[in-house]
């Protein structure tokens, strides 16, 4: 695997070793002492999975303080701009973006470490995302930042009339009213 850290510290984007043949492919997603070497140490105590239609918009999300979650994610079918925003008031990069395309062509993964919100969008007729997470989910720390909030200027390659995304992601605060770690 090839790490590549972001002009964001602690974001990276990993490429996979792929080896194909007339039978298929084969590369190794995970590899705890690689990524520790070449990150972090983590500990991943959960995978997660979501099937979205194209046009679906899921976040900016993330969870406060003690069930703040690191995240590796990727994509296993379809294609989608997966997106990681600094908000930590003290990092000289807060409120800065990472955009990363995610599919199942380039088997590339992002890793995106605490105090960053996450989101994503699918564009592709239908797209298979899954994560590893370093804490459990705690639906009283559940926060985020609205997807299109202006201050972010991020760059989402869909016609905002075509997101589809849930009544409580609509609701979501602007940076400038959100939590912050």
């Amino acid at each position: 695997m090839e790490f590549k850290e972001s002009f964001i510290k602690g974001v990276y984007t990993i490429e996979p070793r792929v080896f194909n043949d007339a039978r298929g492919y084969f590369f190794e997603a995970w590899k705890q002492a690689e990524f520790n070497k070449a990150i972090c140490p983590v500990n991943f105590i959960q995978d997660n999975e979501s099937k979205s239609l194209r046009g679906v918009l899921r976040g900016l999300h993330y969870q406060k303080g003690e069930w703040a979650q690191a995240k590796l994610v990727r994509v296993i079918k379809g294609r989608v701009l997966d997106v990681a925003v600094d908000i930590r008031r003290t990092s000289p990069t807060f409120g800065k973006h990472v955009a990363v395309e995610l599919s199942e062509d380039n088997k590339r993964q992002f890793f995106i470490p605490r105090g960053f919100a996450h989101g994503f969008l699918v564009m592709s007729d239908e797209a298979i995302f899954t994560y590893k997470v370093d804490n459990v989910y705690a639906p009283q720390a559940e926060a985020g930042v609205r997807w299109n909030d202006p201050e972010l200027g991020i760059e989402w390659p869909i016609d905002p009339a075509e997101v589809l995304t849930s009544d409580k992601d609509l609701r979501l605060p602007l940076l400038k009213d959100a939590w912050l770690f």
